[in-house]
């Protein structure tokens, strides 16, 4: 088993920004090669990717200022330094955004945990009017706030589960029909860790989040390796395929709103394209409600085994 590198923490049980900033800097340095920023490459490496003399080269600072930087050492380094430094490494928005919030956090006002995790009844209210599409909130450190019947009929009746439960990086790294739901799950599950990544980023001091990312990285050794790289993902939108138990293959389309009087809550939506097997699919299922993956789940168990 390949061992990774316990999460670094702080006194008060939230993860260490420094060590993060230090981590993320190595971690994306180490994917670029000379070639990649028009440099040369002059004999073997003792490590993967640029030095840091090229990397500072390329940023326009000083090797030593660079050196502190990746030391985790980002106190008083301006925006402009860190916009050259993104485009030196190449960083996608989501990573210039995350580099941005290591080196320079900002101070959050902290709600109380039940607090955060309230979705206003008119939210409620809107999801349970929407009866074709599947959605659902997702608040903060992947947590899952609020459903409606189409969502629970795709993915499982999520209020049978215990609230700590209702989250989608346990439900994906440590629940095997999860699994099975979706056909590209190693993508799925990058994209959990990303996201959990980027609220890292934003929040290194939340001791829930340092806690759920120490237990999955010892539950899961899948989890714990996609944490090591420091890769980082906002949610946007995709296609996901999915295998459900009852009514087979679907293909669907998934968008993010992020809400704009609470950042920390989105509203996602599935839906599929018009006329296509995955509408039918979604409208046997909506037929089927909160019932439809226990009725799938039953469905497998009782069918001949070859």
């Amino acid at each position: 088993m390949d061992e990774q590198p316990e999460p670094a923490r702080t006194a008060g049980g939230g993860l260490d920004r420094r060590a993060e900033l230090s981590e993320f800097l190595r971690t994306r340095r180490a994917r670029l090669k000379p070639e990649d920023v028009g440099l040369p490459d002059f004999g073997r490496r003792r490590v993967p990717g640029l030095r840091r003399e090229e990397l500072a080269q390329l940023a326009g600072v000083s090797v030593a200022y660079y050196t502190r930087l990746e030391q985790g050492n980002g106190r008083n380094v301006s925006a402009e330094v860190l916009d050259a430094i993104a485009r030196a490494l190449r960083l996608s928005d989501a990573e210039h955004a995350h580099l941005t919030h290591l080196a320079k956090p900002k101070q959050h006002k902290k709600k109380p945990a039940a607090r955060s995790r309230q979705v206003r009844p008119a939210l409620r209210h809107l999801l349970d009017s929407i009866d074709s599409v599947p959605a659902y909130i997702v608040g903060r450190r992947s947590e899952i706030l609020a459903w409606n019947r189409m969502a629970a009929a795709l993915f499982g009746d999520w209020a049978e589960l215990p609230a700590p439960e209702r989250n989608w990086a346990r439900l994906v790294f440590l629940r095997p029909e999860y699994r099975e739901l979706f056909v590209e799950w190693d993508q799925k599950a990058s994209d959990i860790v990303g996201y959990l990544r980027m609220d890292a980023g934003c929040h290194p001091d939340d001791p829930q989040l340092s806690a759920l990312v120490g237990e999955l990285s010892v539950k899961s050794e899948e989890f714990r390796r996609l944490w090591a790289a420091h890769d980082v993902k906002e949610k946007s939108h995709g296609v996901k395929r999915m295998r459900h138990p009852l009514v087979g293959d679907l293909t669907l389309s998934f968008e993010t709103f992020r809400l704009v009087d609470d950042a920390e809550q989105s509203l996602i939506t599935y839906h599929a394209e018009p006329d296509s097997s995955s509408a039918d699919a979604l409208r046997l299922l909506a037929s089927w409600g909160a019932d439809a993956t226990r009725a799938g789940a039953e469905t497998d168990t009782s069918a001949p085994r070859h």
